[in-house]
C-alpha cells in the first residue's frame, strides 16, 4: 500500500521530525549540560557572537569535562543537525513556494537555508578547533568561530521568516479564494 501523501511532504515531514529530534537531544541534553558546567550559554547559542576574552572565560568554566562533553557529544549532534534542517526548510521552500512564490525565489530560500547550514559547519569547525588548542587560544580563531556564529544565526532566521512569509502568503491566497467562492455561491 501506497502513503497517500506526496513525496515532497514525506520528505518535508522525515527531514523535520529527524532535525527537531537532534535539535531537542542538543537543547535539553548536550547544550544544556554546557550550561550548567560553565554558568553560561555555549558558542553555539550566543547568536550575537563572542569576544575572545568571553571565549577564554567559557572554555575556562567548562573544565576539562565540559570541554570533552563539547568535543565527543555536541559537535558530533551538530554535525547532523545543519544539514537536517537545510534539507527540511528545502523541502517547505519547494512544498509552500510552488503555489505563492515564483522559482527564483523558492531558489533564494533553498540557497540562504543551505548558506546557514555552510556557516553552521564552519562554526563547529572553529569551536572544534578552539577546544583542540586550549588553552593556547588565538584571537583569530575566536573571531572565526564567532562570526561563522552569528551569519548561521543571520541566515537561519532569514530562512525561517522567507519560509513564514510565503505561507502567510499561501494562507491569505487561500482564504481569499475560499471568499471569492462563497460570495458566488450566496
Amino acid at each position: 500500500m501506497t502513503s497517500p501523501l506526496p513525496p515532497l511532504v514525506r520528505r518535508a515531514a522525515f527531514f523535520g521530525v529527524a532535525a527537531a529530534a537532534v535539535y531537542c537531544t542538543m537543547i535539553f541534553g548536550s547544550l544544556s549540560r554546557l550550561e550548567m558546567l560553565a554558568g553560561e550559554a555555549p558558542f553555539d547559542m550566543r547568536p550575537m557572537g563572542y569576544s575572545p576574552e568571553e571565549a577564554r572565560a567559557l572554555l575556562s568554566s567548562l573544565g576539562e569535562s565540559g570541554r570533552t562533553t563539547y568535543a565527543q557529544v555536541q559537535l558530533v549532534l551538530d554535525t547532523l543537525y545543519p544539514a537536517l534542517m537545510a534539507l527540511t526548510l528545502a523541502c517547505l521552500f519547494r512544498l509552500v513556494g510552488h503555489r505563492t512564490a515564483r522559482p527564483r525565489t523558492i531558489r533564494v530560500g533553498i540557497l540562504v537555508s543551505w548558506m546557514a547550514a555552510v556557516f553552521d559547519y564552519a562554526e563547529n569547525v572553529g569551536i572544534a578547533a578552539m577546544l583542540a588548542v586550549w588553552p593556547k587560544l588565538p584571537d583569530w580563531l575566536v573571531q572565526f568561530s564567532s562570526l561563522a556564529t552569528v551569519a548561521k544565526s543571520l541566515l537561519t532566521s532569514a530562512a525561517v521568516a522567507g519560509l513564514l512569509g510565503l505561507a502567510g502568503l499561501w494562507y491569505w491566497r487561500h482564504w481569499q479564494a475560499i471568499r471569492q467562492s462563497e460570495s458566488k455561491v450566496v
